[in-house]
């Protein structure tokens, strides 16, 4: 009984890693539809259109899995297991909200995009740190594949100097956030329905992001209304939002909450970090642009990394 127990969650393991490299494809693709969004409508208009949209798609969603019975067992039926609902879905979407805000600030105060990619994604480093204050000890192998998939973030998206400037400490704060952001996951996830879950954390996301929305897109003001408003109505502008809305958020971030169900976060981190070469591929396969030998081998050391975290150790 054991050996089929233990064959089902390696099982399950397998399945939800697969899970995580997949929401790092649907993240790594959205990149150039974020950059697209962010400029057409500001980021901070972005950040909340889209996290709405996911919320509102994922109703629909939620509804057909009740209706075929297959959340019966993460439905909640009592008032403690709504709340504690409430609370996984609250406490995540203002990590998402703070975490994506923060990003769109560095861009915005002059990070390059290459190195908000790699500051961000440093949180690779910080959640097996944060880890062993829950007991979540890690391997030698996944200590290796931290350290060489941060040198291989690095060859991929900084190019030339690199300096630590404020915008900067902003993307570093931004990546402590996101760890955060993948601990409560770990915490809430076998716990309580994943979809519904998402569903909460994506309206109040949205609804947080209103307020930088409101201060900076529109400039607090009725004339910055007026001057906000003509971006909306141009068609190529939703392109993006509902790739993003859709994808990124209803889809991507969906899977990232099932994905994690029984997989060690630092892994799930590692995975998800992904995110970074699947971008660069698909601006090389859908924008045509050229890789560099340094960025081939960033690549290589990232999936290198992956790869070695896998193996099976003692921790």
């Amino acid at each position: 009984m054991k050996k089929i127990v233990d064959h089902d969650s390696k099982k399950n393991v397998r399945r939800n890693s697969f899970l995580l490299v997949l929401t790092a494809l649907i993240w790594g693709i959205a990149f150039v539809a974020q950059s697209a969004g962010g400029d057409a409508v500001g980021p901070y208009t972005f950040n909340c259109i889209r996290s709405m949209i996911g919320g509102i798609v994922l109703l629909p969603v939620i509804r057909i899995l009740d209706r075929l019975h297959l959340t019966k067992d993460e439905t909640p039926h009592t008032q403690q297991d709504k709340r504690l609902l409430a609370l996984g879905g609250i406490a995540c979407g203002v990590a998402l909200a703070a975490a994506s805000n923060l990003q769109q600030m560095g861009l915005y105060l002059g990070s390059s995009a290459g190195k908000a990619g790699f500051l961000t994604a440093c949180y690779i480093v910080i959640v097996p740190v944060l880890g062993l204050f829950f007991h979540k000890k890690s391997g030698w192998n996944i200590w290796a594949g931290i350290a060489a998939a941060v040198a291989g973030l690095y060859l991929l998206c900084i190019d030339g100097s690199f300096k630590i400037q404020f915008s900067d400490f902003l993307l570093l704060l931004c990546a402590l956030i996101f760890a955060v952001h993948i601990m409560l996951i770990d915490y809430f996830a076998v716990r309580v329905d994943g979809v519904r879950m998402a569903c909460i954390q994506f309206i109040v996301s949205g609804l947080i992001s209103a307020v930088p929305m409101f201060l900076v897109d529109m400039k607090h003001s009725m004339e910055g209304i007026l001057e906000w408003m003509p971006a909306l109505t141009v068609a190529d502008a939703w392109i993006p939002i509902l790739y993003a809305g859709v994808l990124s958020c209803g889809v991507g971030y969906t899977l990232q909450i099932i994905g994690q169900q029984g997989v060690n976060p630092t892994i799930a981190s590692l995975l998800m970090s992904l995110e970074s070469v699947f971008s660069v591929l698909a601006g090389w396969v859908i924008l045509g642009e050229a890789l560099s030998g340094r960025e081939i081998l960033g690549c290589v050391m990232i999936f290198g990394a992956v790869i070695l975290a896998q193996l099976p150790v003692r921790t």
